[in-house]
């Protein structure tokens, strides 16, 4: 066995553990989802990505164990829907993320950025694909080896490292104006901010990808990309799945809450609710798309809830003489 790189053993191991567990963390997202009833897009695209990398798993374990029982031409189509599960997996699970964004957003120029950044992600999605196959197209050589695999070399390499890091960096500062905006304790600004810069873990493993791609690394790049597109899909249901076991752990701990004790959660978001919510500022009636962080078990006297205002600051309505049970954002 040689020590230089994976076997084909080790190859399989990869492909069929990784996928399975962003199978089940993302079948865990959807359950929370349904559960509380508060589907919305970026669970379709969740769902989407993990339909692609079911079948990525399975064209890939076809590609790698059982390639020598189909015709050479059905190799070669094995190749190169192994690319197209690839690249569909990573952006739907890109899409998810901008989307869960885009729902903790008021309408506003921020939303509208946000929903040209996510046709941007289509695009760049569908020129990446179309690179690789103009790029093994042009040099079919590639076609007669065994197991077929295409040299996609330096420019796809490049493509895809700019695709990636722009990509990423949008998800990761996308947050960071719209938490800015509100009014949270450093703590709870903190974990929100940091369960969005998970993205920067993608863009990591996705630079080990483009490295191999560049080299020619033949199993390393498979397994590279499986990585990839694994942890895509499960850093793009992280906000939801952390919102929910911080949620259990906050009512265990408020169960018999004091009379005077602020308990807050937060979690991320929610189905979009309308809602008609008149603007003090404004002199018509708006609707407002709300999406989390849940703050439970207030004081009677206390204050606070989300307002929107020409700045699109958002902050906590003042509410008296009665308990109260507010969402600024939805879960």
């Amino acid at each position: 066995m040689s020590s230089s790189g994976p076997t084909i053993a080790q190859a399989e191991v990869v492909n069929m553990v990784l996928p399975l567990v962003a199978i089940i963390v993302t079948s865990f997202r959807l359950y929370c989802r349904v559960r509380k009833g508060r589907l919305w897009l970026d669970d379709l695209w969740a769902t989407f990505a993990m339909i692609f990398i079911l079948g990525l798993l399975v064209v890939d374990w076809l590609y790698l164990e059982s390639y020598d029982k189909f015709p050479q031409g059905g190799r070669v189509a094995l190749y190169y829907m192994v690319c197209v599960f690839f690249y569909a997996v990573v952006w739907c699970s890109r899409i998810s993320i901008l989307l869960t964004v885009v729902r903790l957003t008021i309408p506003g120029t921020l939303r509208r950025v946000l929903i040209f950044a996510q046709m941007m992600f289509i695009i760049a999605w569908a020129v990446l694909f179309a690179q690789v196959w103009w790029t093994c197209e042009s040099e079919p050589g590639w076609k007669t080896q065994p197991r077929p695999q295409c040299d996609l070399g330096r420019n796809v390499a490049i493509a895809q490292i700019i695709t990636d890091v722009l990509g990423d960096t949008i998800l990761i500062l996308g947050p960071f104006r719209l938490i800015y905006k509100v009014r949270l304790t450093k703590t709870q600004k903190i974990r929100i901010l940091a369960i969005f810069s998970t993205s920067a873990i993608t863009t990591i493993v996705s630079l080990a990808h483009a490295y191999y791609v560049l080299s020619d690394g033949g199993l390393k790049e498979a397994v590279a990309a499986m990585v990839e597109t694994s942890v895509s899909l499960i850093v793009a249901n992280l906000s939801v799945v952390v919102a929910f076991f911080l949620s259990m752990s906050t009512e265990d701990e408020t169960t018999s809450p004091a009379p005077w004790t602020i308990a807050s959660i937060v979690t991320f978001g929610s189905q979009p609710i309308r809602r008609r919510v008149r603007d003090p500022l404004a002199t018509t009636v708006i609707g407002v798309e709300t999406t989390t962080i849940k703050l439970t078990d207030l004081p009677e006297t206390s204050s606070s809830g989300l307002k929107s205002g020409n700045t699109d600051e958002i902050s906590l309505d003042n509410m008296e003489g009665k308990r109260s049970r507010s969402e600024v954002w939805g879960a």
